[in-house]
Parts: C-alpha cells; structure tokens; sequence
C-alpha cells in the first residue's frame, strides 16, 4: 500500500536534462536509502506467513466459502503462498484474485493524494464470499480503503478482512488488520521494504531510511 505527509519530508533532488528539442526540463530523482536494519530474513518470512495461515484457519472456522485478494504488487504473491499453505491444511483449494492500484504505496511514496484504481476482472467471483486482502505493508490505511471499494465493483462478499506482512502504524484511517505478520514501531521518515523472490529475485524485509546528499 503513500501520503502527503510523508512526501514532505522526503526530499526530492532535482537534475536537468535536455528533451528531444534541446530544451533543458527538470528531472525529479528519488533519494537514495539506508539500511538500517533487517527486520525479517526468508526463513521468517516464511515462518509467518505458516503461522497467518493457521490464526486464518482459525478464526474462520476452516476455508469454506472463502477467498483470497492480492493487492498488488507483492500483496498478490503473499496471498499466493497464502492460498497454497491453506489448501495443503484444509486439503482444498483455496481461490485467489488480484487488485491494481496504481498509486504512490503508503511505505515508499512521495507524492499523490489517493490510491488509483486500474480497472480489471476478478479471477473468481467474489459474492458473498468470506474475503481477506493481503498486502505487503499497512501504513496510512488508504490503500486497503482504495481496496476495498474496488472490491465492491465485483460483487458483494459476506465479510472482507485484511491480512499484512507488515504493520508500521501510522493510520490515517480507522482501518485495522486482522491478521498481522508483524508489527514494527517506525518513524514517519523510515522505510519498510518488503522484498520476495517473485518480484525482488531475493527474500527480506528491511527497515531503511532515505539519505541526502552530504549525509
């Protein structure tokens, strides 16, 4: 799931380049980052995502009549190995569908006011299903807000929860998750990068910091 507040305090640093008609035009560059620590290794990543599985086996009595949501872009493959953990408990399959939102991720960006939402099919119907969004990182909040009126021009499901690696705190909207892999006190200037092998090619999850120049 990024905020105007968060964008205040990122710099932005500003280069010139020439276009095509050899005009110069600003060029907006990101700051670089800083590690400052690893907060989860691929075994617990791993480890968590086992444990999620079963407290979701659990409060929902089973997996009948239930469904998975991937927010994109690594919400859909945590909801993936989600899906997979529970039908190897429950011995079913477990249907899993994926949301767009285009937008400035709550962890990373430095502008945008709100979510945008990329219209596209369901991958099963979702009407009145037991349905749990899963995303990466929780943060302000709007992205799962973004979410979860985009789930309802697909259908109606029965009850919508909401399933994250990582809860850095921050909300900006009365939204809370059900099941948390995590919860990691940060500033509002640090970073959480969640990396996984189908999108990063690696494994971790790391609390980072952006640098200017000079420091």
């Amino acid at each position: 799931m990024h905020t105007p507040s968060q964008g205040s305090q990122l710099l932005l640093l500003r280069s010139f380049s020439y276009d095509a008609n050899g005009m110069t035009a600003p060029r907006v560059r990101q700051p670089s980052l800083r590690e400052k620590a690893q907060m989860l290794s691929a075994s617990e990543i791993e480890r968590t995502l086992v444990r999620l599985a079963h407290e979701i086996v659990e409060k929902n009595n089973g997996v009948a009549n239930l469904g998975l949501v991937g927010i994109k872009r690594r919400g859909i493959p945590l909801a993936q190995r989600l899906a997979k953990l529970l039908g190897r408990i429950e011995k079913t399959i477990v249907p899993v569908g994926t949301l767009d939102i285009t937008f400035y991720r709550d962890d990373l960006s430095t502008v945008g006011h709100r979510p945008q939402v990329n219209p596209s099919p369901m991958e099963f119907d979702i009407q009145g299903k037991n349905i749990i969004l899963v995303d990466d990182v929780l943060y302000t909040g709007r992205t799962t807000r973004a979410a979860m009126d985009a789930l309802f021009d697909h259908g109606r499901p029965r009850r919508i929860q909401l399933c994250v690696l990582i809860d850095r705190g921050h909300r900006e909207l009365p939204i809370e998750a059900g099941f948390v892999g995590r919860k990691v006190p940060t500033t509002e200037n640090e970073i959480v990068e969640v990396k996984l092998q189908e999108t990063d090619g690696l494994e971790k999850v790391l609390l980072v910091e952006p640098v200017t120049e000079g420091q």
